[in-house]
């Protein structure tokens, strides 16, 4: 069986309100860094899923309409932070990444592609056909902001709904199918529908043998998924489809009881800023 190994990035982070991420947490606003994965195979090498902020963020986002996403989200960069000077820093070079997947084409998940130029890329067709199908202020309304996807979009990226359809294992048949992304079973990508069009996670074992799922934005945090409590569905209504949200966080929330094995990583949470 192939592994993977896996580490955990922060590209930036943003501030907004608990509850509207967590029904009845507190107003008060924390933290919500935006994690980035680097993902190492043994034999097709680095991979990314998502990218972070990055200062092609900022810039995106300098002049309005635009600009209300960072007064609606706040985001914090620091000099150095983005996705592509840490791997830098790490000794891999943008030229070693062979796959950039993204799990949705929210700004916060995009925001570094542009860094990766000579990277296959890996999405979903259903949300870039939303996207494509936007105005500039409907695609702001909806969190997308098109500028951040590489000009070259369309030459470099395969659709993961074209990839064949695998079982996933017994915990995860509420969930259905996975797409087999590079052919060997290794990096199965799982709808997780009503967030946004076209969002996904993936799931993979790692080389201790822990199954680990990396769910984007089907929760903000770790403790919604324990908990199984979901946003206020004025967000969810907002940036996705309520029910079908809620549908994924039952799910999510029924595995963390059932299957506790089972490593679940948000890509906001918290709980894995220093691990």
């Amino acid at each position: 069986m192939t592994t993977i190994e896996c580490r955990i990035y922060e590209a930036g982070h943003c501030r907004h309100p608990e509850c509207a991420t967590r029904r009845g947490a507190p107003f008060s606003p924390i933290a919500y860094p935006a994690l980035a994965f680097l993902l190492r195979h043994p034999q097709r090498g680095a991979i990314l899923f998502d990218t972070g902020y990055s200062e092609h963020f900022l810039e995106a986002t300098r002049r309005l309409p635009e600009r209300l996403y960072r007064m609606v989200t706040p985001m914090h960069l620091r000099a150095g932070e983005s996705l592509q000077a840490q791997l830098q820093r790490d000794g891999l070079a943008p030229s070693e990444i062979g796959h950039v997947v993204l799990s949705h084409l929210h700004g916060d998940h995009i925001g570094g592609a542009r860094d990766f130029p000579g990277a296959a890329l890996i999405c979903s067709r259903a949300a870039w056909e939303d996207m494509r199908a936007r105005t500039r202020l409907g695609s702001l309304k909806r969190g997308l902001l098109p500028r951040l996807l590489p000009d070259d979009f369309l030459d470099r990226v395969s659709w993961i709904e074209d990839a064949p359809l695998r079982d996933l294992p017994t915990a995860l048949a509420g969930f259905g199918s996975g797409h087999d992304l590079l052919g060997d079973d290794s990096l199965l990508a799982v709808a997780l529908p009503g967030h946004a069009a076209g969002h996904y996670g993936l799931l993979f074992d790692d080389p201790l043998g822990v199954t680990t799922f990396l769910v984007a934005d089907a929760a903000w945090s770790s403790q919604a998924i324990r908990e199984g409590v979901p946003p206020p569905s004025l967000v969810t209504a907002w940036l996705g489809d309520t029910v079908a949200c809620r549908d994924t966080l039952q799910r999510l929330h029924e595995l963390s009881g059932h299957a506790p094995s089972v490593r679940i990583l948000p890509s906001h949470c918290s709980e894995w800023r220093t691990r």
